[in-house]
């Protein structure tokens, strides 16, 4: 699984490497170990609107169904099994609905206890570029009592790579780490989301220990 990423990169950074139109008056989010459970609004480029960045989205999953009650509901959608798309309620009517989640690096810790209170963090990259993109799946949610709409994401993961069962020995899960000539294909909701699966599926990174 995936919970705490960096967003290093600047707004000026992202506008050259994905060749789109960022707007210089919203808020940008960049930031380092960045907590998927505090929802950060981090930039997207979803598959509706591609020529412009998205500054409003949150990560953490909130259904366009959800009722209000279900606001916590997000902390258990930060990232979503691409097993599971298919069958969750959450995930089945947005397989179209597909995003850049983009990011600098991302963060996992291998167990040495079978509790897990004893862990080796590590942080990990792209060997591509130096910033790179997970593959992502949105929707936006309408506030019953104020009309306010709420936008939101989910990282979607897959099972782990060898270097990635390494580090990520309790669940051996990863998020999909995207090629840059594979951003516009996972863009493209025409291809089929499974292709998109390990072992058929499989970027190159870079895994670093760190204290």
């Amino acid at each position: 699984m995936c919970y705490y990423v960096d967003q290093g990169a600047s707004r000026n950074d992202v506008k050259l490497r994905f060749n789109i139109a960022v707007n210089n008056t919203g808020k940008f989010y960049e930031g380092v170990f960045v907590n998927g459970f505090e929802h950060p609004n981090l930039p997207i480029i979803k598959n509706d609107n591609a020529e412009e960045l998205a500054m409003d989205y949150h990560w953490g999953l909130m259904p366009s169904w959800a009722g209000l009650k279900q606001l916590d509901y997000r902390k258990g959608k930060l990232n979503a099994r691409i097993e599971d798309l298919d069958d969750k309620a959450s995930y089945r009517n947005i397989t179209q609905n597909r995003c850049l989640i983009i990011a600098t690096s991302y963060y996992e810790w291998r167990w040495l206890d079978a509790k897990g209170n004893k862990k080796e963090k590590y942080q990990i990259f792209s060997q591509e570029n130096e910033i790179f993109t997970f593959a992502g799946l949105y929707d936006s949610w309408i506030n019953p009592e104020n009309g306010q709409s709420l936008n939101t994401f989910t990282m979607v993961t897959t099972q782990a790579n060898d270097t990635m069962k390494y580090i990520h020995n309790h669940k051996e899960r990863m998020p999909i780490m995207l090629k840059l000539l594979d951003e516009q294909a996972w863009l493209d909701a025409e291809n089929d989301i499974n292709e998109f699966a390990y072992p058929n599926y499989n970027a190159k990174l870079l895994a670093f220990k760190v204290s």
